[in-house]
């Protein structure tokens, strides 16, 4: 006689999956506008995601006026959290998304099984590895990414090097150069591949040049030295190939090597679920509404796109619980869809599609340029027709821009919206 197991499920209204910021802010947004049946799955003891650990100031400024720390921001959020009597279950790891919003998670209380009438994917990024990129040379301790750095030092107190090396200018990356001097830690330098740096203008200023920390670009590691621990590391310029150039070789003395060299999107559930993916950003495709391609999923956050502020997830995140809210208490919206296309140094666009009748005043596009441009412009279309034409002093790929249209110049669009840069 065959034993026959039957599944118990835990049916919500909404699982959001991520107890980041933008997973913090989706469940606010949710709860405020009507969806009171909301659980929140972290896999981490704590929630606020990556914030926890960002103990420098500059959060906030758009969100709340204010100059926050990175736990000052997500303590507000957690707050909120709490007040509106939200469930959020900590060390709770999702193992699976599928298609129909069935979410299966391991729990402190076993394996639960979720069904939701929708799901909001806010699961974050992670970094780029020294495996990702193929660094050559010996394999010593030393070698670490800056946001293991950043939680040594910050959260376990714990200085791992002494003299440090840094590739990559992505902003965790300047970030931890200001750090490490902090904690007496000589840096010799920071070395960006590209002809420009991935991070903000302001961390260039605040972070290196404030401690006279040099910045390489079109430079690279190409060795790295040591047995056990790191020794040192060859650098050497790059070409327009990003190829080594014989004769540029130098060996820079280190015991530490902090990686900074990007951020991936955290798919893996997404595939799962069988949401399309951005292969230029390897974040979600979603539309207006932060719906993905799967009825009832959505998705906010680094999930989607990279982002440079915390507080442009909050906003992106805010419009996706509202959005959520609206799909659980209405069903879907239908209409005519806009296909919004990248083009002329523009790298990506989230939202990728529209609504033609979207119920909102205006929609926030969201881009990064592949280069850095003066004395641009970020022109709109409709084919040959000009939307919108904004100039711009300097256009570099570490900032994220952004360009509103309103309900009226979307309705206006007879074909599709292409974003491109103008020089």
């Amino acid at each position: 006689m065959e034993n026959t197991i039957t599944q118990q499920y835990i049916d919500k209204d909404l699982v959001i999956i991520g107890g980041g910021p933008a997973g913090l802010a989706a469940a606010a947004a949710a709860k405020e506008n009507g969806i009171d049946d909301i659980v929140i799955l972290e896999r981490d003891k704590y929630a606020g995601g990556v914030l926890r650990q960002c103990i420098h100031d500059g959060f906030g400024l758009k969100i709340f006026g204010e100059r926050l720390t990175g736990p000052e921001y997500a303590a507000r959020y957690e707050e909120k959290i709490r007040e509106l009597n939200i469930e959020l279950k900590l060390n709770s790891f999702v193992l699976n998304v599928t298609p129909d919003k069935i979410v299966q998670a391991l729990s402190p209380e076993g394996m639960l099984f979720y069904r939701a009438k929708a799901v909001i994917l806010a699961m974050g990024c992670r970094e780029r590895t020294r495996a990702s990129i193929m660094l050559p040379g010996t394999r010593p301790a030393g070698v670490y990414t800056a946001g293991l750095v950043q939680r040594l030092i910050n959260i376990d107190g714990y200085v791992p090097g002494k003299e440090a090396v840094i590739l990559g200018s992505g902003d965790i990356g300047l970030i931890m150069a200001r750090r490490l001097t902090l904690e007496g830690v000589n840096v010799k330098a920071v070395y960006e591949l590209m002809s420009y740096s991935s991070g903000l203008k302001r961390n260039i200023v605040q972070c290196l040049d404030d401690y006279n920390i040099p910045l390489y670009l079109n430079h690279t590691v190409i060795e790295i030295h040591g047995r056990n621990r790191i020794e040192g590391v060859t650098v050497a310029k790059v070409d327009e190939k990003k190829q080594p150039i014989p004769g540029t070789e130098e060996f820079v003395k280190c015991d530490l090597l902090v990686l900074s060299v990007g951020l991936i999107p955290e798919n893996e559930l997404s595939k799962s679920a069988g949401a399309a993916l951005n292969k230029v950003t390897g974040g979600l495709f979603v539309d207006d509404n932060m719906s993905t391609n799967k009825e009832g999923i959505f998705a906010c956050g680094n999930v989607v796109h990279v982002h440079d502020l915390v507080d442009y997830v909050t906003l992106e995140s805010v419009n996706a619980g509202k959005c959520a809210a609206e799909y659980i208490k209405n069903g879907s919206a239908n209409g005519d869809i806009i296909n919004v296309v990248p083009e002329n140094g523009v790298r990506y666009v989230v939202p990728n599609t529209v609504h033609r009748d979207s119920q909102k005043d205006s929609v926030n596009f969201m881009f990064r340029t592949g280069n850095v441009y003066r004395d641009a412009k970020i022109a709109v279309y409709d084919g040959d027709r000009l939307i919108k034409s904004i100039k711009k002093k300097i256009l570099t790929p570490g900032e994220m821009e952004t360009v509103k249209l309103t309900a009226d110049e979307i309705k206006s669009v007879k074909g599709e919206i292409h974003i491109g840069v103008e020089a």
